[in-house]
């Protein structure tokens, strides 16, 4: 089975049941929370953490857009909770624009926060393979994920694909297998947020 990395973009206050739900996953269930971080955020990713699921903190990136500074606070805002370390969303693919996702990592693994994945949604300029980190290379419907060729895309990358129906959830995991990725979602939420709680199956 492929690993799942779930965004959980809802706080714990707003949705403590999704919180609840996410504990049940298994060590092959990885979280990614949405900030800012504060005392309940961090309780809820600690008692993730005692049930055996990490969880990763989320950092918009902004496609490079972001003031280097105000992503660096951010990256080291997450060392003030214990997730396992950073999520940086929304990343660029120009190779142009690596320097602040290479700083971005290093200061992340300065601060503890040794896990270190990150999505352009999008296969990437070959260049940001050189840092040695997961890449999520697809990001969207179902619809797209199935009219996607792949090209661009390397075995162990990772995969999100949401708008899922109920009776195409062991389809989409046999192509996920199929397709080589290294860990990944397949959700039936939908936009605008198919991110703000967790899917039916967990």
């Amino acid at each position: 089975m492929t690993p799942t990395l779930l965004p959980l973009y809802v706080h714990p206050r707003v949705d403590p049941a999704a919180w609840r739900a996410a504990g049940n996953g298994s060590g092959e269930l990885t979280v990614i929370a949405e900030g800012p971080v504060d005392a309940e955020l961090t309780d809820a990713v600690g008692r993730l953490a005692k049930s055996g699921v990490a969880t990763l903190g989320r950092v918009d990136v902004a496609f490079a857009t972001r003031p280097v500074a105000d992503l660096l606070d951010e990256v080291e805002g997450w060392a003030g909770c214990p997730v396992a370390g950073v999520f940086l969303d929304q990343a660029p693919t120009s190779p142009f624009c690596l320097g602040p996702i290479a700083l971005a990592i290093r200061v992340a693994r300065r601060a503890g926060l040794f896990t270190v994945v990150l999505n352009p949604g999008v296969p990437t300029d070959p260049l940001y393979r050189e840092l040695d980190i997961p890449i999520c290379t697809f990001e969207g419907s179902w619809a797209e994920y199935r009219r996607w060729t792949g090209e661009g895309a390397l075995p162990g990358d990772g995969h999100l694909v949401h708008s899922v129906p109920a009776d195409a959830m062991a389809t989409a995991r046999a192509l996920l297998r199929e397709r080589r990725a290294g860990w990944g979602l397949v959700t039936d939420r939908t936009p605008p947020n198919p991110y703000a709680g967790p899917p039916a199956w967990l």
